[in-house]
Formats: C-alpha cells, structure tokens, sequence
C-alpha cells in the first residue's frame, strides 16, 4: 500500500474531480434508472427531503443521439446525462452549493481583516512563546479543542481559513506541512466522525430514525475518547519522527510554499486583546444561534461579518485598509470555495439521471442477505462508499437513514447501531475522498499534493475504520450496548 502511495500522481484537484464527473457520467448509461418518493419532513428545525422507505421503483431508460448530446425528455423515462449534462454539472453544482462557497468567501474576507489587524499573528506569537519548549502539549490542546468542535458543532467548513495559522504554528515548533494540516483537519474531521451531538449528523439521523436526540451518548463519548487518542498518537509519531530526520517528511522533495507564509512576530496589546474576547463572545453567540434558533450559511455569514466589523473598530484599522485586507482574504480562498462547486457536480450527474437511488436500493438489498454483524459493518463499509457521490452528512442522512432505520429493524440489529454506521462511515472517509470539497480547499491552502496526504492519512483511515467495526461488531454481540 505504502509503495503503490509513493508512486501515485494525481492532477490537480480541478482536473482531478471534471474526470470524476464524466466517468459518473459515463455510469449512468450503465446503472438502471430508479426512483424513491420523497417527503418533506421537519429535522432539527430544518425542512428537509428525504426518502420513503418501500418506494423504490425502477424506471426504464430512452437512449437516442439527441439525448446523448444536447440532452432530451423523454415524459415518464429517464435519459442518461448528455455531453451538455455533463458540461452543466459544475456550473449547476456551484449553483446548488451556493450558500457554502460564498459562507467560505465571508470567512475568509472576515480573516483578512483579522490578520491585518495584527491580533493573529500576536496570538500566534504568544501561543508559541508559552509552549515554546512542549510541542506535544499544544498539540494535544489544538486537536482537542477543534475535535471537540467537530464532534458537539460538525464544525468544518468553519476551519478553512484557520490553515494558514496552523502552517505556521507547525513550521514554528520544527515540523512540516502535512503536520500543521493534520493539527486542523484530522483532528476536527476525526472530531466529526466521532460525534457525538454533532447536529448535521448524529441529530438529523436519530431524528429520522425516530430516536432520542442523546442516545447512546455514553458510548459515544467513550469512542470519541480512543478515536481522538489514536490520532493524537499517530500525528505525534509522526511529528518526532520527522523532526529527528527532516528527511523522512512526507512532504520531502515538493518546493515549500511555506516560505511565503508571512509571519512577523507582534506584541499582543490590549487592543488584540479585546478583539480575540469579541470573536470568542459573537463566535459562541452564533454557534447557540445554529443549535438553537436554526441559522444556517446566510445568518452565519452575517456572524462573522459582524466579526470583521467590530474588529475594525477596535483596532482603528481604517476602512480603506480593512476593505483591501477583506478582498485579499477572499481572493485566498478562491480554490477553496471552487472546489465545494466541482465535487457537487458528482451528485447533479447521479440525480438527473436518476440512478442514486439504484445504488442505495441494491445495497439495502445486499446487506439484507447479511448475518447481523456483518451486516452491520457492511452499513458502515456502504456508508463510506456512498459518501465519494455525496460528501454532505446531513444530504447523505436524508437519503440512507430512511432505509437504513427500518432495515434494521429487519435485521434484528438497534437502530443506534445503523445510526452510528452512519456517522462513521460519513465522517473517516471525509478525510480521503477526493470529492470532499472542505478537505480539498485544506489541501489547495496549504500546498499539499493529494497523493502525498494520501500517504499520511490512509494509514490513520484505517485505523479509525477498524474502531468503528469494532464498535459495531460489540453493538451487535452485547445486549444494551447502548444504554
């Protein structure tokens, strides 16, 4: 595996995800056609579509040169998707992922002000200044921090602009690259899997499964616990090892952009001061407004806008600065918006010809021939491959927990178990998948070839999979597993 890594090259992630959407594309002239009725249903305060399960209903598929090339209806039939379809699919997916990428244009003009103002930097250098002589325990302290944001928020887009930070903060304690990403991305994605009231994946599944929103929270405490201190190990392993010998970085051989990384070291004032304690206050207001009151993009957006302004205030930036520090911010995270855009095109394909629910339909029909806890793992093991077409946790919930619920039932096995099948094989997978938009913008941000993460996570992924059969292998086998 470790070989076959080192020799991989992948194109850019542009280039990477257009092919991924002309070879589904391609599929969909071979998978048969079929549907589920869908309802609308209030989830955690949000209006939501999602399947019925025992619709599913094959429809027949019209081929013809007309519908091959510029796309053609055919009434009750389905077509599988044109040369314009497949064109179409990415502007369509930037459409429907609109909410998403201007959120991570808000953000990142909102961190551009902060980083004009000096306060990142400063908190940087006190952050360092601190810790100085203990990079194991800053680690340890960041990986938790953002794990648990993951797991209790589903925070992720929300750490993009925080990349450049962490690069930082790793080439300051001795390490590379692909350990200053790992201090934000793994630790918040591994945070994700392993949620526990994560409001995008766990509430929304218990709350189609019919299930109280905290249950099974014991056990999920305790797998957030051994998840969280496997990868702390890996990544400190990781760590030492390099920093004994520079040589054995993953990222050894590829140009470092890090030295574009400006980092002058700035006294922290009391003006930095009060800005770190307003983002604290208004970043806690948003994320009660999120769990409670049903913000989402467009109020969160706003959120941090408010972020940028007062921070304007208080430290007299002038507007003519703030304004060129907010459009630098947002030109940096041009890629990284884009990219959400691009992996959405994968699901526009999928659903305008209408074979995604073929594919959930056959496997709820394979795992149905399962003994229970294989079955089980093979929820988990679908999940994961379901999750390269649709990277979303709560889009995936709204299309499996409907079948996966009462499918369990039928196999005998809790629904908590289907539920955490879910979660897990939704969240791992996050961390590899070339389809995920938020770990593609990391990876553009922080100048990491795909391949070369690929060599430092597969190995985590792994790891982090056999916790989850794990997990569910003892669910199944231990009566009231979950409480």
């Amino acid at each position: 595996m470790s070989s076959f890594l080192e020799r991989l090259k992948v194109p850019h992630v542009f280039t990477l995800l257009t092919v991924v959407i002309f070879i589904c594309s391609l599929l969909t002239y071979i998978i048969p056609s079929g549907h589920y009725e869908r309802e609308s249903k209030n989830v955690g305060g949000h209006d939501r579509t999602v399947v019925v399960a025992g619709t599913y209903s094959h429809v027949d598929k019209a081929y013809s040169f007309k519908g091959a090339t510029i796309g053609e209806e055919f009434g009750d039939k389905a077509s599988p998707v044109s040369l314009i379809g497949f064109l179409r699919a990415i502007p369509k997916g930037m459409e429907d992922s609109g909410d998403i990428i201007f959120f991570i244009f808000m953000i990142g003009g909102v961190f551009g002000i902060l980083q004009r103002t000096g306060v990142i930097s400063a908190s940087i250098q006190l952050l360092l200044s601190v810790f100085r002589n203990n990079s194991a325990l800053l680690t340890i302290i960041l990986m938790m921090v953002l794990a648990a944001g993951g797991s209790t928020l589903g925070m992720g887009e929300e750490f993009i602009p925080l990349v450049p930070i962490f690069l930082i903060v790793a080439k300051e304690m001795g390490f590379d690259r692909i350990y200053g990403l790992a201090l934000v991305w793994t630790s918040s994605n591994v945070g994700f899997a392993a949620a526990t009231t994560n409001p995008f994946t766990v509430s929304i599944a218990n709350n189609i499964s019919e299930l109280p929103l905290n249950t099974g929270m014991t056990i999920r405490i305790i797998f957030f616990g051994v998840c969280m201190a496997v990868t702390i190990i890996y990544v400190l392993r990781y760590g030492a090892k390099i920093k004994a010998d520079p040589g054995k970085s993953i990222m050894a051989g590829v140009a470092d952009e890090q030295e574009a990384l400006e980092f002058h070291p700035v006294a922290f004032t009391n003006r930095h001061l009060w800005i770190v304690i307003m983002g604290l206050v208004v970043f806690s207001g948003i994320i009660y407004a999120v769990t409670e009151l049903g913000w989402w993009m467009a109020e969160m957006g706003g959120g941090f806008f408010l972020i940028g302004i007062l921070a304007i205030v208080i430290s007299g930036l002038s507007l003519s600065e703030a304004v060129k520090a907010f459009i630098k911010g947002m030109e940096e995270m041009v890629v990284a918006a884009l990219v959400v855009g691009f992996a959405r095109g994968i699901v526009v394909v999928l659903n305008e010809a209408q074979v995604l629910d073929t594919i959930i339909f056959s496997a709820a029909q394979v795992l149905q021939t399962l003994p229970k806890s294989v079955a089980a793992i093979g929820m988990f093991v679908f999940q994961t491959t379901l999750n390269f077409f649709i990277p979303s946790g709560s889009g995936q919930a709204a299309v499996t927990m409907p079948l996966m619920a009462p499918l369990a039932d039928i196999l005998g096995i809790s629904r908590e178990t289907a539920v955490f099948a879910f979660t897990c094989g939704d969240g791992f997978s996050n961390s590899l998948i070339p389809t995920s938009g938020v770990l593609m913008a990391m990876l553009s941000l922080a100048g990491i070839p795909y391949e070369r993460w690929l060599r430092f996570v597969v190995p985590l992924f792994l790891l982090m999979s056999g916790l989850s059969a794990l997990f569910l292998f003892l669910s199944v086998m231990i009566p009231g597993f979950w409480g």
